[in-house]
């Protein structure tokens, strides 16, 4: 651990269990060291339409507030929303509204506040849908999925190819559907990456603005087998890393791409030797220059949940430690769906699905969990 630095660690939920779904957090620091956590809330997820985007408020010193409704399309579920702040101190928030009740109906929204440090939900000063045509979108797709069209190939291989093929060449599928899950980031130029990710696809995509949401264009898809919900961290050379969750074949790992042009293009996808379960990561590039992941460190299951740290941007990650850990029969607890985000006095907060899926069907079960903690925690290990 750092010299003077004492392992840190404090946990506790934002609300109590609840019987409704609540699922998929975000977390961001507001200026005056306010905390602000989004996720969404109701009765299912894109199938049951009273789905909304709540938030809670946690100002220095004082306990969370009580939830209230940050977006709410009436008849229309609202899911995997995200908060950002920018360079300039605006807040951001951006989400689907899901049109169809299937995640490739989701229309992506976004809003920007100037005035949100009052109680409650912030001024929208901008709200817009975010509507964008793909940049280079059917080509990117033709040239990495034809070649699994070889005679011999398997018949799902086939038939998942000649899918997307005919997919990337509808106007529907390839401007809809796109879906956020981790923060955006800035890069020192001002231009702002926001990732997203397609369930029609099962492929990711980055949303680009050089003028602070005035105007939107993207990079090429970042196309693979189930390679979605990307993470992004830059490291020192300028060359971003793109961390995506496995919904492909076996073996079930962290997908990764990279861009050396900020975002407008990146590499065939690969697979690293991190496990995951099919479930959302995030990772976070630290004033230190540190590296941390949050993920399940499974290939089956989200009853482990684990913070790991890298010294050298990603090619190692030397220290890992339990956030959760449910020994009981798989399934019983889950822990997923983490974001993180680095505080002003270092420590780092993370949020995330906190599900008792062991408990009584009807009886309360599902929140939102809030931990703080440091790097020398981390590196303290497991006791």
């Amino acid at each position: 651990m750092l010299a003077g630095q004492q392992p840190l660690y404090e946990a506790e939920l934002i609300f109590p269990l609840d019987k409704l779904h609540n699922h998929s957090s975000s977390i961001v620091e507001l200026p005056g060291g306010e905390l602000m956590v989004c996720w969404y809330r109701g009765s299912g997820e894109r199938s049951a339409d009273d789905v909304q985007v709540m938030a809670a408020r946690r100002r220095p010193g004082q306990g969370w507030s009580e939830p209230f409704v940050l977006a709410d399309t009436p008849g229309f579920p609202d899911c995997n929303p995200i908060l950002f702040v920018d360079s300039r101190e605006r807040l951001w928030l951006a989400w689907p509204a899901i049109v169809a009740n299937e995640w490739h109906t989701a229309l992506l929204r976004y809003r920007i506040s100037t005035d949100y440090r009052r109680p409650g939900p912030p001024v929208w000063q901008t709200s817009e849908p975010w509507l964008v045509v793909p940049r280079n979108f059917h080509e990117k797709v033709r040239r990495t999925i034809e070649p699994l069209l070889a005679p011999g190939a398997p018949d799902f291989q086939m038939q998942w190819a000649k899918r997307l093929l005919e997919r990337a060449a509808d106007k529907y599928f390839t401007r809809m559907g796109w879906m956020p899950r981790n923060h955006p980031i800035e890069l020192p130029s001002g231009r702002i990456l926001l990732p997203l990710y397609s369930d029609g696809f099962s492929f990711s995509l980055i949303g680009i603005t050089d003028d602070g949401g005035q105007t939107w264009t993207t990079g090429e898809p970042i196309v693979g087998p189930g390679c979605v919900q990307p993470t992004l961290a830059r490291k020192r050379d300028g060359t971003l890393v793109a961390y995506m969750r496995d919904n492909g074949p076996p073996p079930k790992r962290v997908m990764m791409s990279i861009s050396r042009d900020d975002g407008a293009t990146w590499s065939p996808v690969t697979d690293t030797e991190i496990p995951n379960p099919g479930s959302s990561l995030e990772v976070l590039v630290l004033r230190d220059g540190h590296w941390v992941m949050v993920y399940n460190d499974t290939e089956r299951g989200r009853h482990s949940l684990v913070a790991a740290l890298s010294d050298d941007e990603g090619a190692t990650w030397k220290w890992k430690r339990h956030l959760e850990l449910d020994r009981r029969d798989q399934g019983a607890a889950s822990f997923h769906y983490p974001s993180i985000i680095q505080a002003h006095d270092g420590t780092l907060h993370v949020t995330y699905s906190y599900f008792l899926n062991h408990l009584p069907e009807g009886e309360p079960r599902k929140a939102i969990k809030h931990v703080r903690f440091n790097t020398a925690w981390i590196r303290e290990g497991e006791r």
